[in-house]
């Protein structure tokens, strides 16, 4: 059965939470692994491998989901959101929760398929075009991994007058340097689309701001 970073067929929505947790695998081969995890399989690591994806970060992916038992596809990113690359903090259940898993430390240019016990992805009722108790496959590649905004540097760091709230223009300061530094530098809509997302997913009381506790809405220790 060949599996295809290629064409989409049938899209289904991905963002149904169900978790995290950890990773790893040789290139080419692959790992090991008991039947209630995830099989992780790298498909490509490029030489140059910067920062790796850890819980909390802001990931930048597609990613192709196929059904384990025939190799049909029922999800592609590429039809999803006019075929951009989909925006997820990892780790945290904005994914099923075997990408959280299978997703941990990768690089920005790494590939990789993964393998899902249905416990892990769509579980006993299934979910649109995939069956009760599936197994699924996901083909992954990953084109940017930044810092999320949840941990505590990054919060200091956003925090321009230390009034332990964070603005819209003190988030935007923040991510524009972020992509600035890795080369990426991005136009405004860019921005302003993604400060939309942040402030609608964080600020809890509409009040325009993110305070320290509503930005710890991951219960992260270091917070």
């Amino acid at each position: 059965m060949m599996w295809r970073l290629a064409g989409c067929i049938f899209c289904v929505f991905l963002s149904w939470p169900l978790g995290s947790g950890p990773s790893g695998a040789a290139a080419g081969a692959p790992e090991e692994a008991p039947e209630e995890q995830v099989r992780i399989e790298v498909l490509f690591k490029p030489e140059e491998c910067g920062r790796r994806s850890r819980k909390g970060d802001l990931i930048n992916a597609h990613y192709d989901g196929y059904l384990a038992e025939d190799g049909s596809k029922f999800y592609c990113s590429r039809h999803d959101k006019e075929g951009h690359p989909q925006w997820f903090v990892l780790g945290v259940g904005q994914v099923i929760k075997g990408l959280d898993i299978g997703m941990m430390d990768m690089c920005a240019g790494e590939k990789r398929k993964l393998t899902v016990p249905s416990t892990l992805a769509f579980g006993t009722t299934g979910k649109g075009p995939v069956p009760p108790n599936a197994t699924v496959v996901f083909e992954v590649e990953v084109f940017s991994v930044s810092r999320g905004p949840r941990s505590m540097e990054a919060f200091q760091q956003m925090d321009l007058d230390k009034d332990r709230s964070l603005d819209k223009a003190e988030v935007k300061e923040y991510l524009k340097l972020e992509y600035e530094k890795g080369g990426k530098p991005r136009e405004e809509p860019f921005y302003e689309k993604l400060l939309t997302d942040i402030f609608w997913k964080s600020d809890q009381d509409g009040d325009g701001l993110i305070s320290a506790k509503e930005y710890n809405i991951y219960e992260r220790d270091e917070l």
